[in-house]
């Protein structure tokens, strides 16, 4: 194993954090979801990948930029750089970032960083708090959000590949206080009433049941709690929702894309208060695009190419609000 797993230790790490009355219904949950992990059919190429990482120490970490840059290039000979390159290619695709390992940027997918620049001087400081990224994807945010000073972070995400992508980057920075756990939200203890922020970015609208999920939100955290909400959503007024009949931009689990107004009424409903919009717009095809390392059907593909206005199935293009509320 090029790290260890993710439960060692982890007992210990429970008992000293706000998650102390969770510590052995975590520990299970965690074990358990490492066993699984192991058991799908790429982890065995995806941990030789791992493995081939060279090992080189990073000479500077910067956590806090746009890329998440481990080392420089001359860290690194060229052999190593090759290496590198190597690993890194077979964990492909890259969804979330940038990152820059050694000089080798991974130009992923999603320009992440501007969704932290959008959002990241509106929210509650993270100086000394618990926080809690759902569907955290690569863990691109959760290092973000480490370098903003938080205490702990934990991001969960049931996709083995990322689990995989956050090693790679916990390989060279080694920093348990991030951890990267490989569940669900729904896997989770109920009324864990523990979290100082809560981040569900990109998950709203992947839920049958978004009333729910606001709740599910609300019961992680401690009151006092910020949420950090981020969705796709529709232009009007308080009663607009679209619900998509079959796909929207070509995706099949998308369920409810209300207006901004009906999701404040929703935040209001299950809770809570305080509650803000901090940013609204489109996403671009500069924004979510194709690269090297995502090397699928993006942005571009699922709208219509004579009017980009709208999907491919002829709904509004992709809007997204970032929201926050208070429990």
């Amino acid at each position: 194993m090029i790290l260890p797993p993710e439960t060692d230790a982890l007992g210990q790490w429970l008992a000293d954090s706000p998650l102390s009355t969770h510590a052995e219904a975590l520990q299970q949950l965690v074990g358990r979801a490492i066993e699984l992990a192991e058991q799908h059919g790429d982890y065995p190429r995806w941990q030789q990948a791992l493995a081939q990482l060279p090992a080189v120490h990073p000479g500077s970490l910067a956590l806090d930029s746009s890329a998440i840059r481990i080392g420089q290039a001359d860290d690194c000979s060229a052999i190593e750089q090759a290496q590198l390159l190597l690993a890194l290619q077979t964990l492909h695709p890259w969804r979330k970032g940038p990152f820059d390992f050694f000089g080798t940027r991974i130009d992923t997918e999603w320009r992440s960083d501007w969704k932290w620049d959008r959002l990241k001087d509106a929210i509650q400081p993270l100086a000394g708090r618990t926080v809690l990224d759902i569907g955290c994807g690569s863990g691109y945010h959760c290092w973000r959000m480490r370098a903003a000073g938080a205490t702990r972070v934990i991001g969960i995400d049931p996709t083995i590949l990322f689990l995989m992508q956050f090693r790679a980057a916990q390989h060279y920075i080694r920093d348990e206080a991030v951890q990267f756990w490989p569940v669900g939200i729904d896997e989770l203890p109920a009324n864990m009433a523990c979290f100082d922020s809560v981040f569900s970015m990109g998950i709203l609208y992947h839920r049958r049941s978004p009333i729910d999920h606001l709740l599910q939100l609300k019961d992680l955290l401690r009151t006092g709690g910020q949420l950090v909400l981020e969705t796709l959503v529709v232009e009007g007024d308080a009663q607009a929702c679209l619900i998509p009949d079959g796909r929207y931009a070509k995706m099949r689990n998308i369920w409810f894309l209300p207006s901004v107004a009906m999701l404040k009424v929703w935040l209001k409903r299950s809770g809570f208060h305080d509650i803000r919009l901090v940013d609204v717009g489109p996403t671009t095809t500069e924004e979510q695009r194709a690269t090297d390392w995502m090397r699928f059907e993006s942005l571009a593909d699922y709208l219509d190419p004579l009017d980009p206005s709208r999907t491919i199935e002829g709904h509004p293009a992709p809007l997204r609000a970032v929201l926050t509320a208070i429990k």
